[in-house]
């Protein structure tokens, strides 16, 4: 699987940055799927695992929604 770690949440054309592609400003579409997944996690009341626990899942679950969205795209 193919981590593009580039590709952005929200795509914007931002002028004050001319230097640097639209992919590189804020949040990647990985990180968003993470956060996403992190906010069901912690709502969970039963949820007991560590930091670095709820990390790690939060990631697990963004890589596999972007595989499969991958895997829709082609």
């Amino acid at each position: 699987m193919t981590k593009d770690t580039s590709e952005p949440a929200f795509p914007t054309q931002e002028s004050r940055y001319p230097d640097r592609p639209p992919a590189t400003l804020g949040m990647t579409l990985r990180d968003y799927f993470a956060a996403k997944a992190m906010q069901g996690y912690l709502s969970d009341s039963t949820f007991s695992g560590t930091v670095e626990e709820l990390s790690k899942a939060s990631y697990q679950a963004a890589d596999a929604m972007m595989e499969e969205r991958n895997k829709n795209d082609r």
